[in-house]
Parts: structure tokens; sequence; C-alpha cells
């Protein structure tokens, strides 16, 4: 039986985790090419901030090498980026005329850094933070250079501002918000991250807006210009200040688009014939820019290119983590809280601990952890789940342990005593037993509960 066309444009961490899951379901199904604008087989995008920061090479962080492709028979063609699809023909053009035929279609193209429009963008020394070369630009920058900004107080920024700053340069994060991580922390959270990193010798802008980036006289970037006069010294300016869908080729091609590529629940957009995943995508509104919801489109994608055709894909819960070495946070689901919803927080500054539930009708529908993050996967099943929470609210702040063995203690008369005894355990265990209430099992229902 002749195997049908499958061509992937785009070969990055979510087109390539869709071919694996196919490979499983139906190994023999396809001739599969793939097209990358990139030198490199497919790498761990999410650990270039370890890289940056020296503690990984690029080796380490390769998910697919050459051989990987050449055992499961796809062509794969590097350094060659699609320019157009011809949906009569059923073809797709390469920039240097390479031109593939397909049946099915995976445009898994990504996204690319959104570059602030503001005189001086296009100088030497201002670039985005994306991929490899960004990244060995600025590890290169670093060795001649003396002066980083980081525009965006976000996830990508901060952990660029540390890898930088592991670098030996002088870093100021430059944020419009008045506190960083403003959408996966709360504001104390976000305060408690910014002393964290100041210690490290990390500065700090924030309420800034950027009006100029300025020309030494040689075409390379030396000052940031603030919004009001102000300016601050930059020999590398590193635009992370969000990301925008790569949906043009699918656009000039005339599927639907808007903020990304539109697709249904089964991964399609408007032809039957192309799917697209990952970055590039809008589901139900929504374009993912991390890795789990990525992951979860792969598997209903990889269902039904193999024909199965029973799998759909209904959004993601997201939940973020840090990658800075030593710096633990945790966030999901609606955190913020509202109308209707009920917070439980628990701060301890001295040892830097701040924890924060939100629950909504006895169910747990966010999660703020910063400085002690070892319960963050059990509140996101928790959440993602839509889980009743009930029968474990008085404990919920305490863990997964505790609110497991607590409910059961208390169900037998003779544990009264050791529940007791273990409440204010947990408690000193977080240093809080200086202020205990009579009855320490009282303290998060009681004292720490606040209604929205």
């Amino acid at each position: 039986m002749k195997k049908l066309k499958l061509v992937m444009v785009g070969n990055g961490m979510a087109g390539v985790r869709t071919l694996e899951e196919l490979l499983k379901l139906a190994p023999d199904l396809y001739d599969i090419t793939v097209f990358g604008a990139e030198p490199h087989p497919n790498y761990n995008r999410i650990l270039l901030s370890p890289v940056l920061a020296g503690e990984q090479n690029f080796q380490d962080i390769v998910l697919n090498d050459l051989n990987w492709y050449a055992e499961h028979n796809i062509q794969l063609l590097l350094n060659r980026k699609v320019v157009s699809i011809d949906r009569k023909k059923r073809v797709v053009i390469a920039d240097d005329g390479t031109r593939a035929e397909y049946d099915r279609l995976l445009i898994a193209t990504g996204s690319t850094p959104f570059i602030l429009p503001i005189p001086g963008n296009k100088l030497q020394g201002v670039l985005g933070y994306r991929d490899v070369a960004d990244t060995q630009s600025m590890i290169d920058t670093a060795k001649a250079h003396s002066h980083a900004v980081v525009i965006g107080g976000g996830l990508l920024g901060l952990e660029a501002a540390n890898g930088l700053k592991l670098r030996g340069m002088d870093v100021t994060v430059v944020h419009i918000s008045d506190w960083l991580l403003e959408r996966q922390l709360d504001k104390t959270a976000g305060k408690l991250l910014q002393a964290a990193l100041e210690e490290r010798g990390i500065h700090f802008r924030l309420s800034e807006q950027t009006e100029e980036l300025i020309d030494n006289g040689n075409g390379r970037v030396c000052a940031v210009q603030f919004k009001g006069g102000d300016t601050i010294p930059a020999d590398l300016v590193v635009m992370a200040a969000g990301i925008r869908p790569n949906y043009e080729l699918a656009e000039k091609s005339g599927i639907p688009c808007n903020r990304g590529i539109l697709v249904n629940d089964t991964l399609q957009t408007n032809d039957p014939c192309i799917y697209a995943i990952g970055e590039c995508a809008n589901h139900r509104g929504i374009a993912y820019g991390l890795v789990a919801p990525l992951f979860e489109q792969a598997q209903v994608c990889a269902n039904h290119l193999a024909q199965l055709g029973f799998a759909r894909y209904q959004g993601s819960v997201t939940s973020t983590k840090l990658k800075v070495t030593g710096i633990d946070l945790f966030s999901a689901g609606d955190f913020m809280g509202g109308e209707g919803t009920e917070t439980i927080t628990l701060s301890d500054p001295i040892s830097g601990v701040y924890k924060k539930l939100v629950v909504k009708n006895d169910i747990l529908v966010g999660a703020c952890l910063y400085g002690d993050t070892v319960d963050g996967g059990w509140y996101f099943r928790q959440v993602r789940e839509r889980a009743n929470i009930s029968t474990i609210r008085n404990y919920l702040m305490f863990g997964e342990q505790t609110a497991a063995d607590m409910p059961r203690a208390a169900a037998e008369p003779d544990n009264e005593v050791s529940l007791y005894d273990s409440a204010t355990l947990a408690l000193q265990v977080l240093k809080l037993d200086a202020n205990l209430p009579a009855n320490p099992l009282a303290l998060v229902a009681a004292n720490a509960a606040q209604h929205a």
C-alpha cells in the first residue's frame, strides 16, 4: 500500500512531539518530510535559559538528534523556511525553491519575540530571546560588553536577566507593570521574587515605559531612554515583552487566522488536509505559549493524523515555574481570585515562604506559591480536575500528605491529641508557631481565610 505524504513546517517541540505520538499510533502510514528554519535538530527551547546561565550546553538540550530522524525515515530539511503553500496542488515551497507535496500538512511554525516599535529597535545589540542564535549572541556580547537591559519582567525576561548576570554583566530589568510576573504571581509573591533577584545584583525599573534606544554613533545601542527622559546605559537590549504567533504563512494561503491559525478541537484548520499546532495555533481564542498545553495538543493531533479520529482537545489549565536556580515559585489557575471566591493565605517573610490558595464553591480554582513549591503538582491536579476539597479544606494549606492523613486521624476518637500535635508540627515547620491559636487546626479556616 502506497504511503500518504505528511509534510510538517516547523521543527520545534510541539511539532516533533506530534510526530513521536503519530509514530506510536501509525508508524507506517506516512512518508514524512520536515522543514526547519534553524540549522539544528529539535531541541528543548525552554532550557535555553540554563544554557545562557552556563549551567548546560547546547548538546544537553537536544531532544531528537539527527539519528532519530534517520531511524524513522523522516526527511529533515534544515535551514529552509517554507514561504508559500499551494493548497490546490497540495505542495509547499521553501525559500530556496525546495518543493514538497503533501496529503496532510502540519503547520508548527511557533512564534517570534515581540519587538517594541520604538526608535532604535534595529540597532546592533538589540535582539529577541527565542532560539539558539539569540542565546549565542547574548553569550558573545557578555564577553565584550558590560551593561545589559532586559525589557520585560515576565518568565523569559527574568531568566535572561539571571543568565546575563551570571555571565558577568550589569543587568537592569525594565517592566511596565509595578510587580514582576504579574500574569503568573500576585503582588506579594512578585515583590518577594524581586527582593530575591535584587540580592543577586539584578536591578529593576518598574512601572517604566521604554521610549527610545540610543545609537552610539556607530549603529550600536548604547542606552535606553524612558518616557520622561531618564536614560540608563545599555550595550545589549533583550526584548522579552511577549511573543507573536507565526501565522503569516497560513494567512497568505487563505486559511482563517486571528492572532493565530484558527483550529477546531481536532487541531484542524478550515482546510481538512491542514492542521496547526503549538504557539502558532489559536484554539477557542487562546494561543498557548507553554509546553504542557502544546504536548496535550500533540496527542490529539496525532490521533487524527493516525486516522483514529476520536480524541478532542478541550483547552488546557496551565501552570508556571521559573527556571532560575535557587528560586522556587509556582502558580496555576485563577490565583488572583475575584467575586465569589475565598482566599486562603500563609505568609512567612522571614523564611521567604508565601502561599495563596483560591477556592470557589468548595473547588480549588487557583494557587500561587513562593519559596515552598513541593506541593505545586498536587495543587495543580486539584485545579485541573476541579476536585471538591470540602473534606480537606482545613488541611489544604499544609499540602498533599497532611490533607491525606489528617481526615483519617480526625475520624478516630483516640487520635485527638495526635491530631492536634500534627497540626502544631505542620505550623512549626512553617515557622508560624509564635502565634498559634488555641486550636491550630482552625488557623487556616479562622485566621487566614479572606473573602473576596
